[in-house]
């Protein structure tokens, strides 16, 4: 892999594309060695290292973070992004009208972050200090494209919680980042030949690399403990760690609209 001996590793999942390869793009940019999954990803070039993983197989994120092991001897940041997400997750239907295949999501998405922190966890408690990050979205709260969709957000941000508490005192932080109405590829195909309404649209959204460059902020926050379990939305970040996005935006945050993220509880059962 290329890239300083010194900079900080990190592993990107479901990085073919749309948030993850931009969150990727992004690190690499601001000096990550960077591994991207997928089950298939391209070169992503100087700074990055593409795997093929599919993430229902337990045995090769095994050996994908194995090979982060052997290559690195730990590692610094883990970014959950992968999901499986059907084409028809936007439509209006109710969900029993909807293929039964969304609820993938709830393995691809959900069960797959769990198991990638799993063997992330003895790699990143070597360091000093660590980070998971789960990429998720207001439908953790509010009715947003079906219920397993929702299930699955409210997952991460509950799995950032309670992995928190586990990690204590190792020095790795879980957080889990809203992201807003992003800028990908196939959502800017969709306004092809409209660029009025996609300029308009895009005043309230925001690219995947700002994503990027948030979680980059986090790593880096020296009060990263204190949000440790927490689940935060990004553009809220980005204006504590004054992160613009391309062409000098600053997306804005959807709290008041879509609903604020749960704290959660101090009660510790074991």
């Amino acid at each position: 892999m290329s890239g300083h001996i010194d900079s900080p590793v990190a592993v990107v999942t479901g990085a073919s594309r749309g948030a993850g390869r931009g969150i990727a793009s992004a690190l690499i940019a601001d000096g990550w060695r960077v591994y991207l999954t997928g089950r298939t990803v391209t070169d992503p070039g100087d700074g990055g290292t593409a795997v093929s993983v599919d993430h229902r197989d337990d045995d090769a994120v095994a050996a994908l973070f194995k090979r982060v092991d052997d290559e690195n001897g730990g590692l610094d940041l883990l970014v959950n992004n992968a999901a499986a997400i059907h084409d028809d997750l936007v439509s209006p239907k109710p969900f029993w009208e909807k293929p039964l295949e969304l609820g993938d999501v709830l393995d691809v998405g959900l069960r797959s972050a769990y198991v990638a922190s799993w063997y992330a966890a003895p790699l990143l408690v070597r360091r000093d200090r660590a980070l998971i990050a789960f990429t998720s979205s207001p439908g953790s709260v509010c009715y947003m494209h079906g219920p397993a969709y929702g299930a699955q957000k409210a997952g991460v941000d509950k799995m950032a919680a309670d992995m928190a508490v586990d990690f204590r005192g190792t020095g790795v932080a879980t957080v889990s980042i809203w992201m807003g109405i992003l800028l990908t590829e196939r959502f800017r195909s969709a306004f092809a030949g409209h660029p009025d309404a996609l300029a308009k649209t895009a005043e309230h959204a925001e690219t995947p690399e700002f994503t990027g460059h948030v979680i980059d902020a986090l790593y880096r926050d020296p009060d990263l403990a204190e949000l440790s379990g927490h689940t935060v939305i990004g553009a809220e970040m980005a204006q504590r760690y004054g992160i613009i996005d391309e062409d000098g935006r600053q997306p804005p945050s959807h709290r008041d609209m879509m609903g604020a993220p749960r704290e959660p509880s101090s009660v510790v059962v074991r």
